[in-house]
Protein backbone atom coordinates (compact mmCIF):
# COMPACT_ATOMS: atom_id res chain seq x y z
CA UNK A 1 0.00 0.00 0.00
CA UNK A 2 1.60 3.65 -1.16
CA UNK A 3 1.39 6.36 0.97
CA UNK A 4 -1.61 7.95 -1.25
CA UNK A 5 -3.67 5.12 -0.43
CA UNK A 6 -3.16 4.58 2.91
CA UNK A 7 -4.30 8.42 3.53
CA UNK A 8 -7.29 7.86 1.29
CA UNK A 9 -7.76 4.79 3.68
CA UNK A 10 -6.94 6.88 7.25
CA UNK A 11 -9.39 9.38 5.48
CA UNK A 12 -12.62 7.03 5.19
CA UNK A 13 -12.26 5.67 8.52
CA UNK A 14 -12.21 9.24 9.62
CA UNK A 15 -15.58 10.07 7.65
CA UNK A 16 -16.95 6.90 9.07
CA UNK A 17 -15.97 7.93 13.15
CA UNK A 18 -18.14 11.23 11.78
CA UNK A 19 -20.47 9.21 11.00
CA UNK A 20 -20.63 7.34 14.10
CA UNK A 21 -20.92 10.65 16.38
CA UNK A 22 -24.34 11.71 14.45
CA UNK A 23 -26.25 9.81 17.35
CA UNK A 24 -24.32 11.44 20.32
CA UNK A 25 -24.95 15.19 18.46
CA UNK A 26 -28.66 14.15 18.57
CA UNK A 27 -28.40 13.56 22.47
CA UNK A 28 -26.10 16.83 22.86
CA UNK A 29 -28.84 19.03 20.73
CA UNK A 30 -31.64 20.10 22.72
CA UNK A 31 -34.07 20.07 20.16
CA UNK A 32 -36.99 17.25 19.93
CA UNK A 33 -35.81 15.16 17.02
CA UNK A 34 -38.19 15.98 14.56
CA UNK A 35 -37.42 20.11 14.63
CA UNK A 36 -33.64 18.90 15.04
CA UNK A 37 -34.14 16.98 11.43
CA UNK A 38 -35.30 19.97 10.11
CA UNK A 39 -32.58 22.42 10.61
CA UNK A 40 -30.36 19.31 9.82
CA UNK A 41 -31.70 18.88 6.28
CA UNK A 42 -32.65 22.94 6.08
CA UNK A 43 -28.83 23.94 7.53
CA UNK A 44 -27.15 20.78 4.63
CA UNK A 45 -29.35 21.74 1.79
CA UNK A 46 -28.02 25.09 2.00
CA UNK A 47 -24.64 23.97 2.59
CA UNK A 48 -24.98 21.58 -0.88
CA UNK A 49 -26.15 24.65 -3.16
CA UNK A 50 -23.14 27.14 -2.10
CA UNK A 51 -21.10 23.90 -2.67
CA UNK A 52 -22.97 23.65 -6.27
CA UNK A 53 -22.82 27.25 -7.04
CA UNK A 54 -19.22 27.21 -6.26
CA UNK A 55 -18.10 24.44 -8.02
CA UNK A 56 -20.26 25.62 -10.82
CA UNK A 57 -22.39 22.02 -10.96
CA UNK A 58 -25.48 21.83 -12.81
CA UNK A 59 -28.21 21.89 -10.19
CA UNK A 60 -31.57 21.35 -13.06
CA UNK A 61 -33.41 17.53 -13.08
CA UNK A 62 -36.27 16.92 -14.98
CA UNK A 63 -39.57 17.13 -13.39
CA UNK A 64 -40.32 13.33 -13.55
CA UNK A 65 -37.02 12.67 -11.55
CA UNK A 66 -37.51 15.33 -9.47
CA UNK A 67 -40.13 13.75 -8.03
CA UNK A 68 -38.16 9.84 -7.64
CA UNK A 69 -35.58 12.38 -5.87
CA UNK A 70 -38.18 14.40 -3.27
CA UNK A 71 -39.82 10.83 -2.79
CA UNK A 72 -36.85 9.30 -1.61
CA UNK A 73 -35.94 12.46 0.65
CA UNK A 74 -39.37 11.95 2.56
CA UNK A 75 -37.68 8.58 3.28
CA UNK A 76 -34.66 10.16 4.56
CA UNK A 77 -36.50 12.31 6.87
CA UNK A 78 -38.43 9.64 8.68
CA UNK A 79 -35.47 7.89 8.84
CA UNK A 80 -33.32 10.06 10.84
CA UNK A 81 -36.30 11.07 12.57
CA UNK A 82 -36.05 8.19 14.18
CA UNK A 83 -32.84 7.62 14.55
CA UNK A 84 -32.44 10.73 16.92
CA UNK A 85 -35.83 9.60 18.27
CA UNK A 86 -33.82 6.11 19.57
CA UNK A 87 -30.89 7.65 21.13
CA UNK A 88 -33.10 9.94 22.73
CA UNK A 89 -35.83 6.99 24.31
CA UNK A 90 -32.89 4.86 25.08
CA UNK A 91 -29.14 5.85 24.52
CA UNK A 92 -27.14 6.17 21.91
CA UNK A 93 -25.50 2.60 22.27
CA UNK A 94 -29.28 0.76 21.47
CA UNK A 95 -29.57 3.47 18.91
CA UNK A 96 -26.58 2.59 17.04
CA UNK A 97 -26.77 -1.20 17.50
CA UNK A 98 -30.24 -1.36 16.37
CA UNK A 99 -28.23 0.95 12.74
CA UNK A 100 -25.79 -2.35 12.91
CA UNK A 101 -28.02 -4.23 10.76
CA UNK A 102 -28.91 -1.86 7.88
CA UNK A 103 -26.07 -3.79 5.75
CA UNK A 104 -28.29 -6.98 6.09
CA UNK A 105 -31.84 -5.31 5.45
CA UNK A 106 -30.01 -4.10 2.34
CA UNK A 107 -29.08 -7.29 1.49
CA UNK A 108 -32.87 -8.30 1.43
CA UNK A 109 -34.30 -4.75 0.41
CA UNK A 110 -31.82 -4.53 -2.96
CA UNK A 111 -33.11 -8.46 -3.96
CA UNK A 112 -36.78 -7.02 -3.79
CA UNK A 113 -36.56 -3.94 -5.65
CA UNK A 114 -33.37 -4.78 -8.35
CA UNK A 115 -35.60 -8.76 -8.62
CA UNK A 116 -32.16 -10.45 -7.75
CA UNK A 117 -31.68 -13.50 -6.25
CA UNK A 118 -31.50 -13.32 -2.38
CA UNK A 119 -28.51 -15.53 -1.47
CA UNK A 120 -28.31 -18.43 1.10
CA UNK A 121 -25.72 -16.82 3.48
CA UNK A 122 -27.47 -13.25 3.73
CA UNK A 123 -30.40 -15.45 5.35
CA UNK A 124 -28.10 -16.92 7.18
CA UNK A 125 -26.73 -13.41 8.66
CA UNK A 126 -29.86 -12.53 9.26
CA UNK A 127 -31.26 -15.19 11.48
CA UNK A 128 -27.36 -14.24 13.11
CA UNK A 129 -28.27 -10.28 14.06
CA UNK A 130 -32.12 -11.44 14.95
CA UNK A 131 -30.24 -13.90 17.81
CA UNK A 132 -28.31 -11.00 18.74
CA UNK A 133 -31.19 -8.54 18.97
CA UNK A 134 -33.10 -11.47 21.44
CA UNK A 135 -30.06 -11.26 23.27
CA UNK A 136 -30.48 -7.86 23.70
CA UNK A 137 -34.33 -7.63 24.55
CA UNK A 138 -34.26 -10.40 26.92
CA UNK A 139 -31.78 -8.33 28.67
CA UNK A 140 -32.47 -4.49 27.64
CA UNK A 141 -36.26 -4.65 27.99
CA UNK A 142 -36.19 -1.51 28.73
CA UNK A 143 -34.77 -0.01 25.40
CA UNK A 144 -37.09 -2.28 23.42
CA UNK A 145 -39.16 1.32 21.82
CA UNK A 146 -35.42 2.82 21.32
CA UNK A 147 -34.55 -0.62 19.80
CA UNK A 148 -37.49 -0.73 17.70
CA UNK A 149 -37.07 2.66 16.40
CA UNK A 150 -33.66 2.05 15.32
CA UNK A 151 -34.47 -0.87 13.70
CA UNK A 152 -36.95 0.83 11.62
CA UNK A 153 -34.85 3.20 10.90
CA UNK A 154 -31.88 1.32 10.14
CA UNK A 155 -34.72 -0.71 7.40
CA UNK A 156 -35.53 3.05 5.67
CA UNK A 157 -31.55 3.55 5.37
CA UNK A 158 -31.70 0.27 3.50
CA UNK A 159 -34.86 1.56 1.41
CA UNK A 160 -33.05 4.78 0.48
CA UNK A 161 -29.42 3.32 0.00
CA UNK A 162 -30.72 1.19 -2.59
CA UNK A 163 -32.89 3.74 -4.40
CA UNK A 164 -30.16 5.71 -4.03
CA UNK A 165 -28.19 3.18 -6.40
CA UNK A 166 -30.69 3.26 -9.16
CA UNK A 167 -30.17 7.23 -8.94
CA UNK A 168 -27.20 7.65 -8.88
CA UNK A 169 -27.26 5.99 -13.15
CA UNK A 170 -28.86 9.29 -13.98
CA UNK A 171 -27.57 11.94 -11.31
CA UNK A 172 -24.16 13.14 -9.84
CA UNK A 173 -24.24 13.56 -5.87
CA UNK A 174 -24.65 16.61 -5.35
CA UNK A 175 -27.91 17.08 -7.67
CA UNK A 176 -29.50 13.82 -5.84
CA UNK A 177 -28.08 15.38 -2.10
CA UNK A 178 -29.48 18.87 -2.68
CA UNK A 179 -33.21 17.77 -3.93
CA UNK A 180 -33.48 14.83 -1.03
CA UNK A 181 -31.71 17.53 1.56
CA UNK A 182 -34.53 20.06 0.37
CA UNK A 183 -37.43 17.29 0.26
CA UNK A 184 -36.27 16.21 3.49
CA UNK A 185 -36.60 19.74 5.46
CA UNK A 186 -39.58 20.07 3.63
CA UNK A 187 -41.19 16.06 4.93
CA UNK A 188 -39.91 17.13 8.57
CA UNK A 189 -42.20 20.76 8.67
CA UNK A 190 -45.22 19.41 7.00
CA UNK A 191 -45.50 16.56 9.19
CA UNK A 192 -44.89 18.89 12.35
CA UNK A 193 -48.60 19.47 12.79
CA UNK A 194 -49.15 15.71 13.29
CA UNK A 195 -46.47 15.00 14.69
CA UNK A 196 -47.49 18.20 17.83
CA UNK A 197 -51.20 16.88 17.78
CA UNK A 198 -50.81 13.47 18.08
CA UNK A 199 -47.09 12.15 19.15
CA UNK A 200 -46.20 15.31 21.33
CA UNK A 201 -50.18 15.57 23.06
CA UNK A 202 -50.71 19.07 21.28
CA UNK A 203 -47.22 20.26 22.64
CA UNK A 204 -45.77 22.95 20.59
CA UNK A 205 -42.90 22.66 18.21
CA UNK A 206 -39.72 23.64 20.02
CA UNK A 207 -38.20 26.39 17.51
CA UNK A 208 -35.76 27.79 19.71
CA UNK A 209 -32.03 26.90 20.19
CA UNK A 210 -30.85 26.25 23.73
CA UNK A 211 -27.09 26.82 24.58
CA UNK A 212 -24.66 25.44 22.60
CA UNK A 213 -27.71 23.93 19.85
CA UNK A 214 -26.42 26.40 17.22
CA UNK A 215 -22.93 25.14 17.13
CA UNK A 216 -23.55 21.39 17.32
CA UNK A 217 -25.96 21.68 14.56
CA UNK A 218 -23.13 23.39 12.53
CA UNK A 219 -21.45 20.47 13.11
CA UNK A 220 -23.77 18.05 12.47
CA UNK A 221 -25.66 19.91 9.26
CA UNK A 222 -22.21 21.24 7.86
CA UNK A 223 -19.09 18.37 9.07
CA UNK A 224 -21.30 15.61 9.26
CA UNK A 225 -23.81 15.67 6.41
CA UNK A 226 -22.27 18.38 3.52
CA UNK A 227 -18.27 17.84 4.13
CA UNK A 228 -18.44 13.85 5.27
CA UNK A 229 -21.01 13.22 1.96
CA UNK A 230 -18.44 15.56 -0.36
CA UNK A 231 -15.30 13.79 0.93
CA UNK A 232 -16.64 10.10 0.39
CA UNK A 233 -17.92 10.51 -2.93
CA UNK A 234 -13.84 11.73 -3.78
CA UNK A 235 -12.58 8.39 -2.21
CA UNK A 236 -15.13 6.19 -3.97
CA UNK A 237 -12.85 7.71 -7.37
CA UNK A 238 -9.57 5.95 -5.92
CA UNK A 239 -11.00 2.89 -3.09
CA UNK A 240 -12.47 0.17 -3.95
CA UNK A 241 -16.05 -0.32 -3.53
CA UNK A 242 -15.37 -3.63 -1.32
CA UNK A 243 -13.29 -2.10 0.97
CA UNK A 244 -15.69 1.44 1.51
CA UNK A 245 -18.60 -0.53 2.19
CA UNK A 246 -16.27 -2.88 5.20
CA UNK A 247 -15.15 0.56 6.30
CA UNK A 248 -18.61 1.48 6.86
CA UNK A 249 -19.83 -1.34 8.95
CA UNK A 250 -17.62 0.31 11.41
CA UNK A 251 -19.94 3.31 11.88
CA UNK A 252 -21.66 1.47 15.06
CA UNK A 253 -18.44 0.23 16.66
CA UNK A 254 -17.33 3.83 16.60
CA UNK A 255 -20.51 5.21 17.82
CA UNK A 256 -20.44 3.16 20.77
CA UNK A 257 -17.05 3.57 21.82
CA UNK A 258 -17.49 7.75 21.73
CA UNK A 259 -21.04 7.27 23.28
CA UNK A 260 -19.19 5.69 26.42
CA UNK A 261 -16.64 8.48 25.95
CA UNK A 262 -18.72 11.45 26.12
CA UNK A 263 -21.36 10.30 28.33
CA UNK A 264 -19.56 8.56 30.41
CA UNK A 265 -21.62 5.79 32.86
CA UNK A 266 -25.27 6.99 31.31
CA UNK A 267 -23.88 4.92 28.26
CA UNK A 268 -22.93 1.83 30.09
CA UNK A 269 -24.88 -1.21 29.48
CA UNK A 270 -25.03 -4.98 31.24
CA UNK A 271 -22.24 -7.55 29.58
CA UNK A 272 -25.46 -9.01 27.72
CA UNK A 273 -26.24 -6.09 25.81
CA UNK A 274 -22.81 -5.73 24.42
CA UNK A 275 -22.71 -9.60 23.53
CA UNK A 276 -25.78 -9.37 21.67
CA UNK A 277 -24.03 -5.77 19.95
CA UNK A 278 -21.19 -8.00 19.42
CA UNK A 279 -23.24 -11.37 17.56
CA UNK A 280 -24.88 -8.17 15.58
CA UNK A 281 -21.43 -6.52 14.26
CA UNK A 282 -19.92 -9.94 13.35
CA UNK A 283 -22.32 -10.96 11.17
CA UNK A 284 -22.12 -7.25 9.30
CA UNK A 285 -18.33 -7.64 9.08
CA UNK A 286 -19.05 -11.40 7.98
CA UNK A 287 -21.02 -9.99 4.98
CA UNK A 288 -19.37 -8.39 2.79
CA UNK A 289 -16.33 -10.78 3.30
CA UNK A 290 -19.08 -13.38 2.05
CA UNK A 291 -20.13 -11.62 -0.35
CA UNK A 292 -17.12 -10.38 -2.27
CA UNK A 293 -16.01 -14.63 -2.12
CA UNK A 294 -19.13 -15.26 -3.33
CA UNK A 295 -18.46 -12.52 -6.36
CA UNK A 296 -15.00 -13.61 -7.25
CA UNK A 297 -16.75 -17.50 -7.32
CA UNK A 298 -18.60 -16.54 -9.56
CA UNK A 299 -16.26 -14.85 -12.19
CA UNK A 300 -14.21 -18.13 -11.63
CA UNK A 301 -16.72 -19.92 -12.73
CA UNK A 302 -17.37 -17.81 -15.99
CA UNK A 303 -13.72 -17.64 -16.84
CA UNK A 304 -13.48 -21.61 -16.74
Amino acid sequence: MNQSNLKDYLMLHFIVLIWGFTAILGLLISLPSLELVFYRTLLATVGVALIMVFRKKPMWVTTPELLKITGVGAIISLHWILFFWSAKVSTASVCLAGMATTSLWTAFVDPLINRTRVKWYEVALGLLVISGLLVIFQFETGYWLGLTMALVSAFLAALFSVLNGRLTQKHTPYQITLYEMGAASLFALLFMPLYSAFLMDGAPIQWAWKGLDWFWLLILGGICTVYAFSVSVDLMKRLPVFSINLTINLEPVYGILLAVLVFGESEKMTPQFYLGTLIILISVLIYPVLNYWNKRRKAVRTLG
